[in-house]
């Protein structure tokens, strides 16, 4: 049989994707076994001591200044931050998307300027953000928002251009008027595509929220980060980096998990 047609079953394809990481984890702790050997005080690669050690602190000690668990508190903001963007960039994803894939009068008038909008890098106007809106939590979701939501709007528009023209014969051969041709035939299809656009936009979402906290913030996982480099901290920044894409692995899989539970018809397919 050739290469090309064999393919792994379910417990083999979960080895073969364990061992890249295991790899990882064993050249890690090679170089960082032979640095610690060399100068114990090297901060550069920490060992799996120092860094649950830190883990500890951070997260299951009280800090002694605020009295907080800076861990967690640190997640929650930067969760809150995220789920606040990425939300209200889905529903203006679905709002503008679905008008623009629909009526062609209103994509003549909005498609050229979510083409623009998309081409806009968004950290370049995060100082314009910061100038606008303040320091506070506005200009972080702001962000968020301007980062992610012309990217899903162009994604659900598209989606919907794609949508089988005879059923759009066909509803209005039953007498559906624009509106019921939305809400009854369009929104149905699209929910599942626009969860697809938000799990694929969770990428840039982080990035633009770890940035923005970095800048200005107080507390957040990007602002510890950020915080802890000056003093070479890698024990805290590398955990909070594997913290972070744990996160973002579980919210990916959530949606996921939620896409194939409410559409079986859409995953039936094949997506």
């Amino acid at each position: 049989m050739r290469l090309i047609n064999r393919h792994p079953g379910a417990m083999a394809a979960f080895v073969l994707g364990l061992i890249p990481f295991a790899l990882l984890i064993m050249v890690y702790a090679m170089a960082s076994q032979e640095r610690l050997a060399e100068n114990p005080n090297d901060k550069l690669l920490p060992g799996i001591e120092q860094m649950t050690a830190a883990i500890d602190r951070m997260a299951f000690q009280e800090d002694r200044r605020s009295g907080d668990y800076l861990m967690w508190v640190d997640t929650l903001a930067s969760l809150e931050r995220l789920g606040l963007g990425v939300g209200v960039a889905a529903l203006l994803a679905l709002l503008v998307g679905i008008l623009n894939g629909v009526l062609p009068i209103v994509r003549a008038s909005l498609a050229p300027l979510v083409s623009a909008a998309s081409m806009v890098p968004p950290l370049a106007i995060l100082p314009i953000l910061f100038i606008v809106f303040g320091l506070g939590e506005l200009s972080k979701v702001m962000l968020i928002v301007i980062g992610t939501a012309p990217i899903m709007m162009r994604d659900v528009a598209q989606r919907v251009r794609e949508l089988p023209q005879e059923q759009f014969i066909k509803i209005q051969t039953l007498g559906a008027n624009s509106w019921q041709m939305v809400i009854r035939m369009v929104l149905p299809q699209i929910l599942p595509r626009l969860i697809d656009a938000v799990r694929l936009s969770l990428g840039p979402a982080w990035l633009f929220l770890i940035a923005a906290e970095a800048i200005a913030s107080t507390e957040g996982l990007g602002y510890r980060i950020f915080l802890v480099r000056r003093y070479l901290a890698m024990d805290v920044i590398l955990p909070y980096v594997i913290w972070i894409t744990l996160l973002a692995i579980v919210i990916d899989q959530c949606l996921r998990f939620t896409n194939r539970r409410l559409f079986p018809w859409y995953n039936a397919g094949g997506h």
